[in-house]
């Protein structure tokens, strides 16, 4: 990891010390871990493979997407590359970090520049679209319930669906506007070489505008064939809605009842849609806030925490190790092939 990936992942963990303080400050933890144990096992592996799902299933649109382009690529492979995104995207702010990242290592595995970008923005715009489409739907058919559990949060979760719409705008604009992606693409490289950070190359800039047009021709291919991006869809649906389900599979594995999964999934999705957008690795902190006040109703006492933590932890914190270690991995592969190309270059 370079310097700026380095000083986010300490943020994050800085964040998360902060959060544990809070939590052990606030609360009889005694209680709270007696609460924990009542934790049916089936129930709790359960939610872990939906979280483990959850990332995976973005790997699973990878690989169908590029195999739509003729690429020969593996399942296991483009899981490797949503393992990397994920990891990446919870140490940056608003998880800015885990398409470049994505990017470079398909780069370096063979894929043009030009078509993983592509595919990666299709993934990322349809993941987008589907969170505010289930957020429209829970702002018009479920805002009285949502005001009355959400309280005081109320304005993050109007903040963060005004942002993913404007993102999902500005996404759409750059993929079907060949010319708007042509300028952002020569425009950033003007700027590099203005601040000296990228030395004059005819050859460079040349070889940018061919991306550029290669770019287009894969988002047209997308657009002629829109069976493909209507599987896609149905697909985003299944893994967000996965998410959500994960918080209602603890609801029950800690032995509760009286709320439907709708109610609590309805929740956890305004939760998520609140604190995706803001500047904060992971959204650190506002989410077990959030957490905390949303389900205040739902699980009473001791379980509020412990649900918290368990929930959090398996859809965060353990698929962020899990990412970590996916990363090295892949960190260290680049390292070996980058080693053995260099006889080849002698």
């Amino acid at each position: 990891m370079n310097r700026k990936n380095l000083i986010s992942a300490g943020v994050l963990l800085l964040l998360a010390a902060l959060t544990v303080s809070a939590i052990f400050k606030g609360n009889d933890m005694t209680a709270v871990f007696r609460a924990m144990k009542t934790l049916d096992p089936l129930y709790l592996c359960a939610a872990a493979a939906t979280a483990v799902f959850f990332v995976s299933a973005e790997g699973f649109m990878i690989c169908y997407l590029l195999r739509s382009l003729n690429y020969r690529t593996s399942a296991a492979t483009c899981v490797k590359y949503s393992f990397v995104g994920f990891f990446f995207s919870g140490i940056t702010p608003s998880a800015t970090g885990g398409q470049p990242m994505q990017l470079y290592y398909m780069q370096k595995e063979g894929h043009k520049v030009s078509d993983s970008t592509v595919v990666l923005m299709t993934v990322a715009v349809i993941y987008k679209f589907v969170l505010v489409v289930m957020g429209v739907g829970i702002l018009l058919f479920y805002h009285e319930p949502l005001a009355l559990y959400l309280k005081q949060y109320l304005y993050l979760y109007y903040l963060g669906l005004f942002l993913n719409t404007a993102l999902v705008v500005i996404l759409l604009f750059i993929m079907i506007s060949p010319r708007c992606f042509k300028g952002i693409v020569v425009g950033g490289e003007k700027i590099l070489k203005k601040f000296r950070l990228l030395k004059s190359s005819r050859e460079r800039t040349e070889k940018l505008v061919e991306m550029a047009d290669q770019y287009h021709e894969a988002v047209l291919f997308f657009l002629k064939n829109k069976s493909k991006i209507a599987v896609v869809v149905f697909f985003t649906v299944i893994q967000r809605g996965s998410v959500f389900l994960l918080t209602w599979l603890i609801y029950r594995g800690l032995g509760l009842e009286g709320t439907g999964a709708f109610t609590v999934m309805s929740l956890q999705a305004a939760i998520y849609i609140a604190v995706d957008m803001l500047p904060l690795p992971g959204a650190q902190g506002i989410t077990e806030m959030m957490y905390k006040t949303a389900f205040s109703m739902i699980f009473p006492g001791a379980y509020l925490t412990a649900s918290m933590c368990v929930t959090r932890g398996l859809n965060f914190y353990l698929v962020l190790m899990l990412s970590a270690l996916v990363a090295m991995w892949c960190h260290f592969l680049s390292g070996k092939r980058a080693g053995a190309a260099v006889p080849k270059m002698l």
